[in-house]
């Protein structure tokens, strides 16, 4: 009796664990960390665009920024910020710069690296962004305004999100707002219209509401991109496109 009942629990363990062996391991997750954000209460008519530049301070110099609203990253180095609360970032870190605010900027020991996404009307777009000593390159502004912005309350955040190696491309989607992408390392696959194009570290993409399209990361390493977007309040950044095929 108890050679049966051994018997037994022995086939169960080897029933067990082959289904174990059969059952694929999970996938990686998709990583994603807001960064710095804020909600705009009223937008009111005036069209708005995006721009980005980056933003070099010399080790231990000090700069003054301001813009109607707008989000630092910093890619190296590190930078102490006073805008009413002094804090300061290092690699990865981000802080938002409120409307109508001016920030004083000082870099750490070594020279500091940093992102300035803005969200601007017509009339900023060409206004400088700092003085020497740091050194300022545009890096993308939108041609246009930022399509099917209406007056009301939103959402304005800076998102670091990581595809894991060997993402296939997500479901076609579009933005509810409009959102500008820097990629930071690792290598996506970028579709619009059916084509894909590879997007590698340093590549800016814009992407206006209504435009479907789909990332993936057919890399061996983790993709890492920053997403400064806009969206209404209380509705996703991201729409699935109903009419694309599963």
């Amino acid at each position: 009796m108890r050679f049966a009942i051994a018997t037994a629990l022995a086939g169960v363990t080897a029933l067990t664990l082959a289904a174990a062996a059969q059952t694929p391991p999970a996938a990686p997750a998709i990583a994603r960390t807001v960064v710095a954000g804020t909600k705009l209460p009223s937008l009111g008519n005036t069209p708005l665009y995006f721009r980005a530049v980056s933003v070099s301070i010399p080790p231990g110099q000090k700069i003054s920024l301001s813009a109607p609203n707008s989000i630092l990253y910093q890619l190296s180095g590190s930078t102490e910020i006073a805008d009413g609360q002094p804090k300061t970032i290092t690699g990865g870190g981000g802080v938002l710069i409120g409307g109508g605010t001016t920030a004083s900027l000082t870099a750490g020991n070594g020279e500091s690296t940093l992102l300035y996404f803005l969200l601007v009307p017509k009339e900023a777009l060409d206004q400088s962004i700092a003085a020497a000593p740091a050194t300022v390159k545009e890096l993308y502004r939108t041609p246009a305004p930022l399509p099917g912005l209406k007056p009301g309350s939103y959402e304005l955040n800076l998102t670091r999100v990581t595809f894991p190696p060997g993402m296939p491309s997500n479901r076609p989607h579009h933005r509810s707002g409009a959102a500008l992408y820097y990629i930071v390392s690792g290598t996506g696959a970028n579709t619009v219209g059916g084509q894909t194009a590879e997007r590698g570290p340093g590549s800016l993409i814009y992407e206006p509401s209504g435009l479907v399209h789909q990332w993936g990361n057919p890399g061996s390493v983790p993709m890492t991109f920053l997403a400064f977007n806009i969206n209404p309040e209380g509705v996703p950044a991201v729409i699935p496109e109903t009419s694309a095929k599963p």
